[in-house]
């Protein structure tokens, strides 16, 4: 019988099947797509042999059944696997329902024994059962006749897969022939090296694999830290990803020239990932700082409790220093003074929760209310200390100049922890990308206070993905602002030279705010 093969490679010598395997095997080894490696081993196996058909299995993680991963037949014109298409043929099971090992399907018993099976013609056959081959025969009008199957082992000698080829070809006729005992020795030699191959490829996969999740697991950890924190590192990585696969897509403007490959957009991940991973030396009660007066507790109860003992002092006083004054005029001095103590109370409650910006007006009232004088154990003492009212005395927001160099200082802490890592050469950025996003177009952020160009884009995709979530996130101190006020605040920073002009004009041209905001904010900040 004579089949139509549309590739019929005839080789004139065995040597010219050694040369041609040599080949092979440089090709195998420097393929890193695991689908295009899968192709290559069986075009390669077809090839070497003159074989019309070829069928790769991979072993389950399970070990309990075969799947099929490549189909390849010229006569049939089938592409399956691969960059050939989804496969739907059900997988080939290495346990019978009775619990006995399968040894009449001839792929099955070679992933269990080990052994080569080479057939002359599948149809006149003992120990193997191939009706599902003739089935399919019937159905296709094919003829499947001569048969090799091997298994592929991996560098620890374990079987991780088979590799089946079907009808050898006559170079000359076209005929189909029985596969050699060259061609058998020689789809040994290079199931070998499809093995390792496979296996090398798995092995660089599953490890970059574990790296990407161990750096997840370590940001995630980070931001669970604080329940304020918590999901924000992995927000700006999905935005800052999001931002980058957007600028992959655009044909137009300033970032139509920009292609990210796919080893920089997982560079670029990594370091969205891990820009905040410094914070891990950061106190918790600055990354919690809900008010002002907040280290391990929020100190206004402490206040609270003083003014408490300056309203005792008052009644106990007014008892003892006014018994010639009418009762009612005693009793509306005190009152007015205690009423006065409510109103300095409820301005420092204010004050604390730093929600608002504090004038010269406010900072003058809080040093003239911490003139006031409480007695604790005998002694007189200022109602408020040096250290509270430097703390109220904060103009914006919670945290004093000392807590935000402390805060700051992450980023160079995440420099010497990134700095430190042996990043392969395809991942030799991380660190610098990640070190750089709380660096400002002119030259006045941190903390290197690099400028315009000298901030590599991918640094400032992760500086607008993090401001962008940190004004539309809960804060200790505020809620999340609705969307139109966090574009605006963006708006004067472009202006202030803060954020890159174009790659926020982009932002907000291709709507990655709006795609951003429907998936992470709640609708009452959705207003636009």
């Amino acid at each position: 019988m004579k089949q139509q093969s549309k590739n019929t490679i005839g080789y004139r010598t065995y040597h010219d099947q050694i040369n041609h395997l040599i080949q092979v095997g440089v090709s195998l080894s420097g393929e890193k797509n695991i689908g295009r490696l899968l192709e290559i081993i069986v075009e390669e196996a077809r090839k070497l042999t003159n074989a019309d058909a070829g069928t790769l299995y991979i072993m389950s993680d399970d070990e309990t059944k075969l799947e099929f991963a490549i189909i390849q037949n010229d006569s049939l014109n089938i592409r399956m696997g691969g960059t050939g298409g989804a496969i739907t043929w059900p997988d080939v099971n290495l346990i019978n329902k009775d619990g006995k090992v399968n040894k009449a399907n001839v792929s099955a018993y070679v992933a269990v024994s080990g052994k080569t099976v080479n057939i002359a013609d599948v149809y006149n056959v003992q120990g193997f059962n191939f009706e599902g081959t003739k089935q399919f025969d019937k159905k296709t009008g094919y003829r499947s006749k001569s048969m090799l199957v091997s298994p592929l082992r991996n560098y620890e000698n374990d079987i991780i897969g088979v590799i089946q080829l079907l009808n050898a070809l006559d170079p000359t006729t076209g005929e189909v022939i029985n596969f050699s005992r060259e061609s058998q020795e020689i789809i040994l030699s290079l199931a070998s090296q499809a093995g390792i191959a496979l296996s090398n490829s798995h092995l660089i996969h599953d490890l970059e694999s574990l790296f990407e999740l161990f750096i997840k697991t370590i940001a995630t950890t980070i931001d669970e830290r604080s329940p304020y924190s918590g999901g924000h590192i992995r927000r700006v990585a999905d935005l800052t990803m999001a931002i980058a696969d957007k600028i992959n897509k655009t044909q137009e403007g300033p970032f139509a020239a920009v292609k990210f490959s796919d080893d920089q957009m997982r560079e670029l991940r990594m370091a969205a990932w891990l820009h905040d991973v410094g914070k891990i030396t950061t106190p918790e009660y600055i990354l919690d700082k809900k008010t002002k007066l907040q280290t391990v507790h929020d100190r206004i109860h402490e206040v609270k409790t003083r003014i408490k003992l300056i309203k005792k002092d008052y009644l106990t006083a007014s008892k003892s220093d006014h018994q010639d004054l009418p009762v009612h005029k005693t009793t509306r001095s005190v009152h007015a003074e205690i009423k006065a103590l409510d109103k300095e109370y409820q301005f420092l409650q204010e004050v604390n929760k730093g929600e608002e910006f504090l004038s010269d007006e406010n900072i003058a009232r809080i040093k003239k209310i911490a003139q006031r004088e409480v007695c604790v154990d005998g002694e007189l003492k200022p109602l408020l200390s040096e250290e509270e009212v430097y703390n109220l005395c904060v103009r914006r927001g919670t945290i004093n100049e000392e807590e935000r160099k402390l805060i700051n200082h992450h980023v160079l802490v995440t420099h010497k922890i990134l700095s430190g890592l042996p990043f392969p050469k395809k991942l030799r950025h991380v660190a610098d990308y990640a070190v750089a996003h709380h660096e400002n177009i002119d030259g006045s952020g941190y903390p290197f206070g690099l400028k315009g160009d000298e901030i590599p884009l991918q640094s400032k995709i992760i500086a607008l993905a993090d401001v962008f979530e940190a004004l539309t996130a809960d804060r200790p101190h505020r809620k999340g602002k609705i969307l139109s006020e966090a574009l605006e605040i963006m708006e004067f920073m472009v202006k202030d030279k803060h954020i890159d002009k174009d790659l926020y004009k982009f932002f907000i041209r291709e709507k990655i705010y709006a795609a951003y905001a429907k998936k992470e904010l709640t609708p009452q900040q959705i207003d636009i």
